[in-house]
């Protein structure tokens, strides 16, 4: 199975299963002599650990994090940095319950990968999914925590912004108002709405989708590359990549479909000597490149597939047969998708600084 490494001189593999012992990563092309912790990258680890709340799976997994290689302390008494070779980080599977997956070894889960991973491959592991299991990314997020830090000045930050068809009130947006509700929610009105909505979802066994929006501040201009390499092409690949994703959009995005071009054109002038935007419909990219302004990016969630509803499917042996998916799972995997957009927006912005240091020489 190839395919599991992202990025080109900032480079990214994660590699284990959902139930097997431990999951982890590899990174390869991290600069020397950043300062890093397990601290750090546990910091990270808890914004999207599993069971904090009734709206995640209840799998409980600590996802205590170890840095295994590519680090080395110069003085008893100093930080930890970074020494330029691989970067190996790793976590314990430690919540594992396979048998909840028995009764599906044989039968394939309408909107998982299950038929599609046999037709590939011949195989699969059906406990939890395997690979293609959302536990695989903990160690993007893991990664990230280590991408934040590559880039001088970078804030990345990301917020659910809406739950089935209950959107926030961007007017009430409070970056603060995250760290006291359990759905990263910038809106504090809006959390009451969606903890009433998804009671009533998980009562009945079912799930919605959601919608993340995932921005970052402090970018330089001149990341990214025309044609082949632009940065806003990589974006949406990195956040197509995480499971359940089913659409990308970049600053205005779709909406710009229905503006005119005086309307969506970011208009520019000069402020303290350089160029300064008037609006941001282009998201911080333009031609594949960035203005130096906030990049902006969403990311549709489809609504989780397990649920137990009763659904038609097929087994292995072509029969016809319906499947109710037991087991824990999130009634809205997009809440715990907020810090993996994070992640892999970080990710790819620490690629594309390096790559574009290495082009250029500058920062």
């Amino acid at each position: 199975m190839s395919h599991n490494s992202y990025g080109h001189m900032f480079r990214v593999t994660t590699w284990g299963e959902s139930h097997g012992p431990e999951i982890g990563c590899v990174i390869d092309g991290c600069p020397p002599r950043i300062e890093i912790s397990e601290a750090e990258i546990q910091a990270e680890l808890d914004r999207r650990r599993p069971g904090q709340s009734r709206y995640t799976t209840q799998r409980r997994e600590p996802d205590k994090v170890k840095i295994l290689s590519g680090v080395f302390r110069e003085h008893d008494d100093g930080p930890l940095l970074t020494t330029g070779t691989p970067l190996a980080l790793k976590i314990e599977n430690v919540d594992r319950r396979s048998k909840d997956y028995a009764e599906i070894a044989e039968t394939y889960r309408p909107g998982h990968a299950d038929i599609v991973y046999d037709m590939k491959y011949g195989i699969r592991d059906h406990r939890g999914g395997g690979r293609s299991s959302a536990r695989e990314t903990a160690m993007r997020v893991a990664a990230g925590a280590v991408a934040r830090k590559i880039v001088p000045g970078l804030v990345v930050r990301g917020a659910l912004i809406q739950i089935g068809d209950i959107a926030v009130d961007r007017s009430r947006w409070q970056w603060e108002e995250l760290d006291r509700n359990p759905f990263f929610c910038p809106d504090a009105i809006t959390v009451a709405k969606w903890a009433d909505r998804l009671d009533e979802v998980r009562k009945n066994g079912s799930s919605l989708g959601a919608v993340v929006e995932v921005i970052a501040d402090g970018v330089p201009a001149g990341l990214g590359a025309p044609v082949y390499g632009k940065l806003d092409a990589d974006i949406a690949a990195a956040l197509m990549s995480i499971n359940a994703a089913k659409a990308v959009e970049i600053g205005a995005g779709f909406a710009a479909a229905a503006l005119t071009g005086e309307e969506n054109a970011d208009e520019i002038r000069i402020e303290d000597g350089r160029p300064h935007f008037l609006s941001n419909n282009a998201g911080g990219i333009l031609g594949g490149i960035s203005t130096g302004q906030q990049i902006v990016a969403r990311f549709a969630v489809k609504p989780t597939s397990s649920i137990l509803t009763p659904r038609r499917t097929i087994d292995r042996a072509g029969r016809e047969v319906d499947i109710v998916t037991k087991g824990r799972h999130d009634p809205c995997v997009g809440i715990r998708a907020v810090p993996i957009g994070e992640a892999m927006l970080a990710c790819v912005l620490a690629d594309h600084y390096l790559r574009h240091r290495g082009q250029t020489g500058g920062a």
